[in-house]
């Protein structure tokens, strides 16, 4: 046998890889066909020029059975390795849909799992693109096995490392659980699809008719289950979603997020938030609008946009210090709490406390939603994660009062007793156990009765009662209030706040977890 040149060497390596990197697009053309980018385009667009590094490209399934052995499943159809958003690192998966589906075997899986336990060992975001038709049937419980080692690292790398899914095509069965472990979901509208039994299991065995989208589609998830955190018209505004999310966070919990250069710092009284907020309470209004104004260039990246519309999450920087915002809407339900708005803040406050995210909460709040629906479904152990999220949180907590804070629900919006560092609030505020009119009617129900103009004497003890206790005076008086302030001073208030809160130290008990009511 004559012996080989380098030359001839490094052409087989480079023949090797061209097959597994599709050097000529055929597979690639099949994504695109669909409206789809390939494994690796998409990596080109998450990652930083030229900055993607990969292992495992030579990884081959060992599965024999069913002809199997005779089956080449380029890289095993996952691409794995690590490369660099804004000059951070990131670990990335990018499942390939072409080869067998994208299906996951044995070899499959361990090329995540290695990708997962080297992210948690450098303290680095690993972000996962999911698009596979799930188990490889053929490998049988090595299949399971994978998934099973991927939960399991999923979990053990929660609160410690940021991790990321982006659903771009389907995801179905056991696999969906690895993206509903991790922190954020990104989904792409018309392309991504999650569900844990399909369309025709549904009919035979429910005898259901429900279509692919409508089942499981990125509209569904975002909109109706929550499992979606984020939803785009393509994947080219997706990967600018990720790029931008990874860029307000941490690279681990014990770093602080990156703080950016800003020309946004207070230039004096914001005059024009004095007519955002209606003195009358029965009036709504945007609080987005609120929180344009006091984030720095009006940048918020809002999670679960389309999710729980009655209150409002998300992420953006105040004189460049990345933070954490939560607020009630008036605009839907009058900014009330029910089962599905608790448990959106609720996973918020903690993947915020998790990163050493400061919290900024805005309060236009009535009270808990009423009625059977949301007895029934469970309003008392669901509304109760709000109170647990905010109570187990150390991070700095500002809390704003706009307008209503009533009863139970201004306890739950992060009040002075769950740990709140500033309690500031407008004076227009009325912080109370509950609404005047309710009130007067609870307190004085038999002197109503006994008037000669019941409606005229109501009205009368309901002005008293507004005069008396709706306003933020009476919770001032007592220090559960720590600076009642003009709506024009409230970002210059925040920023402050965050600058002397920077060195807050808080220990929670020694425990090994605590038992949110789940």
């Amino acid at each position: 046998m004559s012996e080989k040149t380098i030359e001839q060497i490094i052409k087989a390596l480079e023949d090797q890889k061209a097959v597994i990197c599709d050097a000529d697009g055929k597979r690639a053309a099949k994504q695109h066909e669909k409206g789809k980018l390939s494994a690796r385009e998409r990596l080109d667009l998450l990652l930083d020029p030229q900055s993607f590094v990969e292992f495992d490209a030579f990884v081959k399934h060992r599965c024999d059975n069913f002809g199997m052995d005779k089956v080449e499943i380029p890289a095993d159809g996952v691409v794995t390795g690590y490369g660099a958003i804004e000059g951070r690192p990131v670990f990335v998966f990018s499942q390939d849909f072409t080869v067998t589906g994208g299906s996951l075997g044995e070899a499959h899986a361990l090329k995540i799992v290695k990708m997962q336990d080297m992210a948690l060992k450098m303290g680095v975001p690993v972000i996962g693109i999911n698009d596979s038709g799930g188990a490889r049937i053929q490998e049988g419980v090595d299949s399971l096995r994978g998934y099973g080692m991927i939960f399991f690292r999923n979990t053990r790398a929660s609160g410690v490392i940021p991790q990321i899914s982006v659903i771009l095509g389907p995801c179905a069965g056991g696999a969906v659980y690895s993206p509903a472990i991790t922190d954020f979901v990104f989904m792409v509208d018309k392309v991504s699809n999650m569900y844990i039994t399909g369309p025709q299991v549904i009919k035979a065995v429910m005898g259901e008719d429900v279509g692919l989208e409508e089942l499981g589609g990125a509209q569904a998830h975002n909109a109706v289950s929550g499992n979606g955190h984020f939803i785009y018209p393509s994947e080219e505004d997706c990967f600018a979603g990720v790029r931008k999310l990874i860029t307000l966070l941490p690279a681990n919990n014990l770093e602080d997020p990156p703080v950016a250069e800003t020309d946004n710092e207070p230039a004096g009284p914001d005059m024009a938030m004095r007519d955002i907020v209606p003195v009358n309470p029965k009036m709504p209004y945007d609080v987005k609008d609120i929180i344009a104004r006091v984030v720095d260039n009006g940048d918020f990246l809002e999670v679960h946009q389309l999710y729980a519309l009655n209150i409002v999450v998300g992420l953006g920087r105040i004189a460049g210090q990345t933070v954490g915002i939560v607020a009630n809407q008036p605009q839907v339900l009058a900014g009330c709490l029910d089962i599905n708005s608790s448990d959106k803040a609720a996973r918020f406050i903690r993947f915020c406390d998790a990163f050493n995210i400061p919290l900024v909460t805005f309060v236009d709040c009535p009270g808990y939603l009423p009625g059977k629906q949301q007895e029934h479904g469970g309003i008392i152990r669901h509304g109760a994660k709000i109170l647990f999220a905010y109570s187990e949180a150390t991070v700095p907590k500002i809390t704003v009062t706009l307008r209503k804070s009533y009863g139970g629900a201004h306890i739950a919006m992060c009040n002075k007793d769950l740990g709140s560092d500033l309690m500031l609030a407008w004076p227009q505020s009325e912080i109370a156990v509950m609404g005047a009119s309710g009130a007067v009617n609870v307190i004085f129900r038999k002197q109503i009765e006994a008037a000669e103009d019941k409606n005229k004497r109501r009205q009368e003890l309901i002005e008293e009662y507004e005069t008396m206790f709706s306003n933020p005076y009476e919770a001032a008086k007592r220090g559960y209030v720590d600076a009642v302030i003009p709506p024009e001073d409230t970002r210059g208030r925040i920023v402050s706040a965050l600058a002397i809160l920077k060195t807050k130290r808080e220990q929670s008990p020694a425990k090994k977890h605590g038992n949110i009511p789940l």
